[in-house]
């Protein structure tokens, strides 16, 4: 039934087509034209931001998604606790696509490569949706890096998705994204073919996805807080799954669908509570 459920809330195209990170505070918005970054990573132009100040913090917002769409609620929170990293990826906002495939893996070492050069020698890392599976992909290729670990709505296996999911992408068109994502790139990027490359390369990911190895999960030793909404488009059963493969893993299931427990933009109440509940439980568990 629950899987019933999340089918019927959550499979419209437009949900499947990211694994989606689907309003965030002009605020930070405004904050970015003065904090924001480049930095040469492995042939990419790759935009950060850094805010606040003490332990390292690195953001790694979920798919067809911008550091504002996905954290522009709780960001400024938890740089008042960390020094906030928060990265554009490739072909995601400020940065701009290469030549050159599109990978979790890929992700996982420019954000090696990144902190590297910022001379970090390990950081917590937080990472939403497709964020999440490329955090997991960075403790298992980069573990001396990882302090901890926030995994929020985190794939590691197609199953973990509900069934029909990956159907979804062969019908996927750029007219199915929700429009707050679409516009929110296009404030960082004001490109339209940007924004297809962006959703295309997006979808091609996505259709490609193997399964993470339980063998490789259960070797990453940083303690990990796995969250997860009760109507997710990544199920609940997947949240608990991972947070017992991981040697240290903790779990937390919030109410609502995908990202709305921490103010993503598409989130249905945009002055829920829940976001300050979480950030709340995520600096305790990082400051512990």
């Amino acid at each position: 039934m629950r899987a019933h459920m999340v089918t019927q809330r959550m499979l419209s195209v437009s949900k499947i087509i990211l694994l989606l990170s689907c309003s965030a505070p002009s605020q930070l918005a405004a904050q970015n034209r003065q904090t924001g970054n480049y930095a040469s990573v492995n042939g990419l132009r790759m935009y950060y931001e850094v805010h606040g100040s003490d332990k390292p913090l690195v953001l790694l917002h979920g798919g067809g998604s911008t550091i504002v769409s996905t954290y522009g609620r709780i960001l400024p929170e938890l740089a008042k606790t960390h020094k906030v990293i928060a990265i554009e990826l490739q072909a995601h906002g400020h940065t701009a696509d290469i030549d050159r495939p599109l990978s979790f893996e890929q992700d996982a070492d420019d954000v090696a490569a990144l902190l590297k050069q910022l001379g970090i020698e390990s950081a917590d890392i937080m990472g939403f949706s497709n964020g999440g599976t490329t955090a997991l992909q960075i403790a298992i290729r980069h573990p001396k890096l990882v302090n901890k670990l926030v995994l929020c709505s985190a794939t590691y296996k197609r199953n973990g998705l509900p069934p029909g999911f990956f159907d979804g992408f062969d019908r996927a068109s750029l007219d199915n994204m929700p429009k707050p994502l679409q516009e929110a790139y296009l404030r960082a990027n004001p490109d339209p073919q940007g924004l297809q490359r962006m959703f295309d390369r997006d979808v091609a990911r996505m259709r490609a996805f193997k399964d993470i190895p339980d063998s490789a999960i259960h070797a990453i030793q940083s303690p990990a807080l796995v969250i997860n909404g009760d109507a997710d488009v990544v199920l609940p059963e997947h949240a608990l799954a991972l947070s017992r493969l991981l040697p240290h893993g903790q779990l937390a299931i919030l109410p609502g669908g995908h990202g709305e427990y921490i103010g993503e933009i598409c989130s249905r109440d945009p002055h829920s509570k829940i976001p300050l509940l979480v950030t709340a439980m995520i600096k305790s568990f990082l400051n512990n």
